[in-house]
């Protein structure tokens, strides 16, 4: 009696894991040609490209492109960890006229080269995403690239092949709830381990929902700071 029921779930999440990504991707793409989303391009692949032609055929063109995307990221490790608006005043005044130099290199300077030779490439793959390489300029809360969430998945990529397979698709997506968890815990220097096993027992003991948001990882304290409610 119970294999079909085991079978009839088997078969709801196979269909759900199939059509699922399908059906989301395709909100996505509703809302990114409706305007709802705007693509946030990461100035690293930008780099990549180009450096890997100057690091195997250097010329004057690739130093060039090389030594403005350097100027940018210069000023940008510099104003790293400010509020939002104090980095989008400092972008405005100081990120934007090395940000409009690579540009003007990369559009007209790319228009003289072959297409087929790797530096045109490199140029033409930041001509066409340009405007997504330069939305970090108008937004103090973008980042110009996203090494940091890349940075953080990589512990999680290095071992998927451990847990490629969930069971099912309601516990594919708790994991990554917990995953999401302990990295945002690591972002915010906090033990993931500590955290989620004192956050559980305050759950369990019936913490208040209206303060809830103490117990994010950014608000998170030791057990001694942060009392238990009484049970009622």
């Amino acid at each position: 009696m119970h294999r079909p029921l085991r079978r009839e779930r088997y078969e709801r999440a196979r269909r759900i894991c199939r059509h699922a990504p399908g059906r989301r991707l395709q909100g996505l793409q509703s809302d990114y040609k409706g305007g709802a989303i705007r693509e946030a391009a990461c100035l690293a692949h930008l780099r990549r490209k180009i450096f890997d032609v100057h690091d195997s055929q250097p010329t004057e063109l690739s130093t060039t492109a090389m030594a403005g995307i350097q100027a940018i990221y210069r000023i940008e490790e510099e104003i790293r960890g400010l509020p939002s608006a104090e980095r989008l005043a400092a972008r405005r005044s100081r990120t934007r006229p090395p940000v409009r130099a690579l540009r003007r290199q990369l559009m007209r300077q790319g228009k003289g080269l072959s297409r087929h030779a790797d530096i045109a490439k490199a140029f033409a793959y930041g001509a066409k995403r340009w405007r997504a390489f330069n939305r970090f300029l108008y937004d103090g809360q973008l980042e110009p690239d996203n090494v940091i969430a890349e940075r953080a998945i990589r512990g999680f990529t290095v071992g998927r092949r451990n847990w490629l397979f969930s069971g099912n698709f309601a516990a594919a997506e708790r994991s990554a709830v917990v995953l999401s968890i302990i990295e945002t815990c690591k972002l915010c220097g906090v033990d993931a381990e500590a955290y989620l096993a004192d956050v559980t027992e305050r759950i369990q003991n019936d913490w208040p929902a209206s303060r809830w948001d103490e117990l994010m990882p950014r608000n998170w304290a030791r057990r001694e700071e942060m009392p238990l409610p009484l049970a009622a």
